[in-house]
């Protein structure tokens, strides 16, 4: 009678010795008794084993018993479906055959017919004689004989292919762009960090990063529409793809809105990168024909280039978006390379401009005074108060370092408020000490301090805190700030006036000097930029084509001017007598500079107030 595995396996009620006396006898499995004769048990022997057989060949998933050679000694008939096959193709036949070997999957499995495992789960391909895959859930058990020794194995399928698909879908959705189809920021960061993962091997390895933007995308959103945009990135995506992303070490990602990566592994050096840059540069300047509009689009790039070692993918990716910035500000339609210098200026830029309102807070704010001294007396008239910043890490910071950066944050609103307070606070005890003097100060006024916030309310605030008569508190704006394109005669700065506060245009001569304009605003004051007072020093050469004493006619005849329509006139930067005489000459009305005093505390101010003596 043939051998049949399946008896030994199915787990039917085993007896013990038996003999023809025996009425009953526990089972050797389960302790059950059965019998009463030998003929009964083995009735029931064989009732049992064609039950486990018709539930073997009947069952809807595969199943196969295999040996400890990996032989398969029996297969159902659902399991040879699942490979578009008939059973006898694949009785006696090795298990790769149909099983791809792996060296985990396979490594568990030769544990398990060792003996070590009793069952091993695993998702496995499965070759179908059509030549697809089929992916299955693979539950092998270990068959152990009487001695407790491993016989057989016995596998269960079940076919997880619908289920692999979508998962692979979702998936798929989940690491790639659903417009472009292009890798996603979660990819593109999972590359990047595998390119940091990697060991180094042959030395030491470089990576390169292209962050792309193209410019004034937003533009053709609003006049084309957001459906003509869309289109136009799925057009920019396919040439970046098509020209950067084949080659070896290459690929190309979408990190959102109009921003793309170029990422390079195992890169040579910066020329490499920048050679790249230009390139792709002059890919996306080519025309796009889009719904018919003909598109033409520029593109500003951030270019990183450096080992792998000693780096990581935060601080590449900040870098490359740090020099993205820099090409948008240098002008767009180019591609500017990463300089530790101007990174380092622009993280120092960074920490100044989080650590601006606490500095506020924390009172590291200090306020000095450069007098404004007549020019026909060498009398103080004033002077103007110039805040400075006593970092604790980088020392005392002049303004032109953060004042920038408060413009840009807001932060210039309260700290302007500050200073405004703080000068005018000095000014009434300099009024106090000093009444016959008059001694107005000067106070720079931000033009965001007039667009965002009420200062017309803030300036009468400080005035009544103080006491400070309004006669004796001058503000400084640039005259880009009221004459640019963006700016405007402002209301503001006409009920400042009327309240009787002094205002005066700043840094005049460098912007728009619309004398025309400041005719019609509430104008008490010129300060001419210092440029202009560089032809008045001694041995100063002028540039070449220029005429020496070019500046100097310039000066008189914008004093002249001033005067015509009221206005006195500040000259900035003196540094000499000989400076001070010239501009006099001119009619200029007052000065300051290193040749009467450099800035300073309050009492500074004070100790040339008490002499009460013309000044050289």
């Amino acid at each position: 009678m043939r051998h049949d595995p399946l008896r030994h396996v199915h787990g039917t009620h085993r007896a013990g010795p038996l003999t023809v006396e025996t009425v009953q006898a526990p089972c050797a499995t389960c302790g059950t008794l059965i019998g009463g004769d030998t003929e009964h048990l083995l009735a029931a022997l064989r009732a049992s084993e064609s039950r486990f057989r018709a539930a073997f060949l009947d069952a809807g998933i595969g199943m196969a018993l295999i040996d400890t050679d990996d032989l398969f000694l029996e297969i159902n008939p659902a399991f040879a479906a699942m490979l578009g096959r008939e059973v006898p193709d694949l009785v006696a036949q090795h298990i790769h055959t149909v099983i791809d070997p792996e060296e985990t999957p396979r490594r568990l499995y030769r544990e398990l017919v060792r003996g070590e495992r009793d069952r091993v789960v695993v998702e496995k391909r499965l070759k179908h004689r059509a030549g697809h895959e089929v992916w299955s859930r693979v539950t092998i058990s270990l068959i152990r004989d009487d001695a407790g020794q491993p016989q057989y194995t016995l596998a269960m399928f079940e076919d997880v292919s619908e289920q692999r698909k979508l998962g692979d879908r979702l998936a798929y959705q989940a690491l790639h762009d659903p417009l472009t189809r292009l890798p996603n920021r979660t990819l593109f960061f999972e590359r990047l960090e595998a390119v940091f993962d990697a060991p180094e091997t042959g030395g030491p390895r470089r990576v390169g990063l292209c962050y792309v933007d193209l410019d004034g995308f937003a533009a053709i959103n609003e006049t084309l529409g957001h459906q003509i945009g869309d289109q136009l990135l799925v057009a920019v995506a396919a040439r970046l793809e098509h020209g950067f992303a084949r080659t070896e070490g290459q690929s190309v990602a979408r990190l959102g809105g109009d921003e793309f990566a170029l990422l390079v592994t195992d890169s040579r050096d910066g020329d490499q990168l920048t050679a790249l840059a230009g390139a792709l540069i002059e890919a996306l300047e080519r025309p796009f024909e889009v719904a018919g509009h003909r598109l033409v689009v520029t593109a500003s790039i951030g270019v990183v280039e450096r080992p792998v070692h000693g780096s990581n993918p935060t601080d590449l990716l900040r870098d490359a978006d740090s020099t993205l910035y820099w090409s948008k500000a240098d002008g767009r339609a180019r591609w500017t390379l990463y300089d530790q210098d101007r990174g380092a200026d622009q993280l120092t830029r960074h920490l100044l401009a989080t650590a601006l309102r606490p500095a506020l807070e924390r009172g590291e704010f200090t306020v000095e005074y450069q007098p404004l001294v007549g020019l026909s007396d060498g009398a103080v008239r004033g002077a103007e108060a110039l805040v400075r910043w006593v970092h604790p890490r980088y020392g005392t910071l002049s303004p032109d370092r953060f004042i920038p950066l408060a413009e840009e944050s807001g932060a210039i609103v309260p700290l302007g408020r500050w200073v405004l307070e703080e000068s005018c606070r000095q000014a009434r005890r300099w009024l106090a000490e000093f009444p016959d003097t008059e001694t107005f100060v000067s106070v720079n006024l931000a033009a965001r301090q007039i667009w965002d916030s009420d200062i017309v309310g803030d300036v009468a605030r400080v005035l009544e805190l103080t006491g400070l008569p309004a006669r004796l508190l001058q503000l400084e704006i640039t005259e880009s700030a009221v004459l640019g394109p963006g700016g405007r005669p402002s209301q503001a700065l006409q009920e400042l006036a009327d309240m009787g506060v002094r205002i005066a245009i700043d840094d005049f001569g460098t912007g728009y000097s619309n004398l025309a304009y400041l005719s019609r605003l509430p104008v008490h004051v010129l300060k001419l930029d210092g440029t202009f007072i560089e032809a008045f020093r001694d041995g100063a050469k002028p540039p070449p084509g220029h005429r020496a004493d070019a500046d100097e006619q310039i000066v008189g005849a914008m004093v002249q001017l001033a005067h015509a329509l009221g206005l006195t006139v500040t000259a900035e930067g003196i540094e000499n007598a000989a400076q001070a005489e010239r501009l006099r000459l001119t009619g200029c009305d007052t000065a300051q500079g290193w040749y009467f005093a450099r800035p300073g505390e309050a009492e500074l101010v004070a100790a040339i107030l008490r002499e009460n003596r013309p000044r050289p």
